[in-house]
C-alpha cells in the first residue's frame, strides 16, 4: 500500500520507536509516586517538557503532557473559557475547525457561552475583517487551527493576534498539522495556548501536549483531578512521552524540506491535469504536504475506494469525521455547496514519499476522472 494520508497519522520513526522500548524497560514507574522509580520516571517528563519548551520557545512551565491533539483541543479551550468567565461569555472561532474544537465550543454553549463562527475566503484563509467585526467587549477567547487540516492552509496568527492586543481576549490555535512542518517559535509570542500531537511527527499514538501561558488564569474541566497540575486525569505515558519528545527533536533537527515538498507537489496536480480542482492557497499561506482535491463529477469517497483498489491510501478529509457523510468542513467554510464538498478528497504525503509514487498516483487519479 502507498501510503498518502500523512495528515492523519505517521508511521512511527525508527528512533523514537527504540526510545519508546528503552523507557518503557527503564523508567516505567508512576511518574506521581514518591519511591525512586516515580522519581525516576517524574525526572524524564519534565526533562521532555524542558526539551519541547526549547522547541516552541515558551515556558516549561506551562506545558501539560495530553493524550492527544483531541483532548489538548478540548481540555485547552474548556479550561480557558473557564477561567476568563468573568469577563465575557463570548467566544470566536472558524467554520472549519478539527471536530474536537467544535466538541469543545459545543459543551461550552450549553454552559451559557455564546459562539461565533467565521467563514472561510476562497483562499482557504478566515475572512479576517469578519472576525475583527465580530469582536466584541464581551469576547473572550478566540481559537483558530494554525494550519486546516484538510487543505493545509495556514492562517495568519499574528495578524489575529493583533485585533486581541489590550482586550483581554485570550488566543488559542491548533497547531497539531502544523508542529513539525513549520517553526512554531514565529507564531507561540502572539499566543495563549497551542495544542499539538506525536503521531502527526512520526511519534507514538496516544500522546500530545497543551501549552497554556502560566500568566492565563484557566479552571480544570474536571474538579479533583492530580496529574499535571489538575490540568487532566490518568497515569502520565512516560515512555510515549520520551518517544514524543525524540521525534520532535529529530524534526527540529531536520534540515529544511521545503524545496522538495513543494516539487512533489506540483509534480502531482501536473499528473492530475485539468481533470481536477485544487483547494489551496497561496505560497505563502500553503504547506504543501496537504493538498485539497475534487474530481469533476465525481464523489471523493468513490475517488478514495478506486485509489484503495489500485494499493494507494489516501482520505476524504479529517479521519475524526470520516463516517459522517458531507461534512468538509474546509469547502464549506469556503462557501462552496455540498455538492463541492462531497466530491473533495484529501492527499497527504511524507518524508518516506518518493517523486514515483506521486507521479503513479497523479496519473492514476487522471485516469479515475476520465472513466
Amino acid at each position: 500500500m502507498k501510503y498518502f494520508d500523512y495528515a492523519a497519522t505517521t508511521p512511527i520513526d525508527e528512533e523514537a520507536l527504540r526510545v519508546y522500548k528503552e523507557a518503557s524497560l527503564h523508567f516505567f514507574g508512576n511518574s506521581s509516586s514518591l519511591h525512586d522509580c516515580g522519581t525516576n520516571a517524574l525526572f524524564v517528563v519534565e526533562q521532555c517538557k524542558e526539551t519541547l519548551g526549547e522547541i516552541l520557545g515558551v515556558d516549561a512551565k506551562g506545558i501539560y503532557f495530553t493524550s492527544g491533539g483531541t483532548e489538548g483541543n478540548v481540555l485547552s479551550i474548556i479550561s480557558m473559557a473557564r477561567g476568563a468567565k468573568q469577563r465575557g461569555m463570548h467566544i470566536i472561532s472558524s467554520m472549519a475547525e478539527h471536530t474536537s474544537v467544535h466538541s469543545a465550543l459545543a459543551f461550552l454553549e450549553k454552559e451559557g457561552f455564546e459562539i461565533t463562527k467565521i467563514p472561510f475566503l476562497k483562499n482557504g484563509q478566515i475572512d479576517l475583517q469578519q472576525l475583527e467585526s465580530s469582536i466584541r467587549k464581551d469576547t473572550i477567547l478566540i481559537t483558530i487551527q494554525h494550519v486546516n487540516s484538510e487543505i493545509g492552509t495556514i492562517q495568519p496568527i499574528q495578524d489575529i493576534a493583533k485585533m486581541t492586543e489590550n482586550k483581554g481576549i485570550l488566543f488559542h490555535t491548533d497547531c497539531v498539522q502544523s508542529f513539525g512542518k513549520l517553526d512554531l517559535k514565529t507564531i507561540t509570542p502572539y499566543v495563549d495556548s497551542l495544542t499539538i500531537s506525536s503521531h502527526k511527527i512520526y511519534g507514538p499514538k496516544g500522546v500530545g501536549a497543551v501549552y497554556i501561558d502560566p500568566a492565563c488564569k484557566w479552571e480544570a474541566v474536571f474538579p479533583l483531578l492530580t496529574h499535571e497540575d489538575g490540568f487532566r486525569g490518568g497515569t502520565l505515558n512516560v515512555p510515549g512521552i520520551a518517544s514524543f519528545i525524540s521525534a520532535a527533536e529529530q524534526m527540529a533537527k531536520t534540515d529544511n524540506h521545503l524545496e522538495m515538498e513543494w516539487e512533489l507537489r506540483t509534480l502531482l496536480k501536473t499528473a492530475i491535469g485539468n481533470e481536477a480542482s485544487f483547494f489551496e492557497g497561496d505560497d505563502r499561506s500553503q504547506l504543501p504536504t496537504i493538498v485539497g482535491v475534487a474530481l469533476n463529477q465525481m464523489e471523493g469517497q468513490l475517488v478514495m475506494l478506486e485509489c484503495n483498489r489500485h494499493g494507494f491510501a489516501i482520505s476524504t478529509g479529517s479521519a475524526c469525521q470520516a463516517k459522517h457523510e458531507g461534512e468538509t468542513k474546509a469547502i464549506q467554510a469556503m462557501g462552496y455547496p455540498i455538492e463541492v464538498a462531497k466530491r473533495f478528497f484529501r492527499i497527504s504525503f511524507g518524508k518516506m514519499t518518493t517523486k514515483e509514487e506521486i507521479l503513479t498516483l497523479g496519473q492514476l487519479i487522471k485516469e479515475i476522472g476520465q472513466s
